[in-house]
């Protein structure tokens, strides 16, 4: 049978459905959320986090999200917030189960306009997430600003698309997605949460756009999950500009390489247009 996503079928347990996340998320945003925390430098995932290859363990993109808030909380408590995050680079060490994580976060090269800050998230004495952000100094250069990055069609003007159709598991169950799909790994779309990152915290904007960023990788396959597996092992996303607004815009294109390798790359998008890009390394496994 020729590929088509509408002949997957998802695997394991089913998340709670979007607009129950979105009812119960704005009814109570201090319980519900991908995260509590426990400790200065303890947090604990909920079902919300479950991932789409293995519900039970973490979907990794609300993780990525929490390292970049405490990224900037220790910039905050260092310095206030003269330095904005330009380069976000994530090795994905192991999986992670649904359970209680220990974060640490460490400057690596101080400096009064760049600095560069490691964070670590891991569970039961092991690393599972190394992540290194890039600091710069805040200018204003809007005289000068520009890209020549094409512009994705708003989410408006984009259909609705069940991304629980094809992944089962938590975090996609909260995700609501449109999309315009050109092909099998080539598509444009926006997702968007109601769930908040961290129950009963504030956190930014950023925080918030980089929780959903490892979302990239399986919003337009190129082949069946359940035939070819194709998790990615890092994330790196560099910034031009800060996302705003709770819509995260992506112009998506996969590639399978021919020794077992792939690349998921995307230029990211706010409501004002391109923002940065991301790229994951895929490691492809057909079954």
């Amino acid at each position: 049978m020729p590929f088509t996503e509408r002949t997957l079928m998802p695997r394991g347990v089913r998340g709670t459905p979007h607009h129950t996340l979105t009812t119960n998320a704005r009814r109570d945003r201090r319980t519900v959320a991908y995260f509590h925390r426990t400790g200065t430098t303890t947090f604990r995932a909920t079902e919300h986090a479950g991932g789409g290859w293995t519900p039970h363990e973490q979907h990794i993109a609300p993780a990525l999200g929490l390292l970049v808030h405490l990224i900037e909380n220790d910039r905050d408590a260092r310095r206030g917030d003269d330095l904005v995050v330009a380069r976000l680079s994530y090795d994905i060490l192991g999986t992670l189960p649904i359970d209680e994580v220990v974060t640490t976060v460490t400057v690596i090269r101080p400096g009064r306009t760049i600095e560069l800050v490691e964070a670590r998230l891991g569970h039961g004495g092991r690393d599972a997430v190394l992540a290194r952000a890039w600091l710069l100094q805040r200018r204003d250069t809007t005289a000068v600003a520009g890209s020549g990055f094409p512009r994705i069609p708003a989410a408006k003007d984009m259909p609705p698309w069940d991304a629980a159709s094809l992944w089962p598991g938590g975090f996609i169950a909260t995700a609501e997605v449109r999309r315009a799909q050109l092909e099998p790994g080539r598509a444009a779309f926006w997702v968007r949460t109601p769930v908040p990152l961290l129950a009963g915290e504030p956190t930014s904007a950023l925080a918030r756009a980089v929780g959903l960023f490892d979302i990239a990788n399986g919003m337009t396959v190129r082949a069946r999950p359940d035939e070819v597996t194709f998790p990615n092992v890092d994330l790196t996303a560099h910034l031009f500009d800060q996302p705003e607004g709770e819509w995260v815009g992506f112009d998506t294109t996969v590639t399978f390489g021919t020794d077992g390798v792939g690349l998921t790359s995307s230029v990211l998008h706010d409501h004002r247009g391109p923002v940065g890009t991301v790229a994951q390394a895929l490691t492809i496994r057909p079954a």
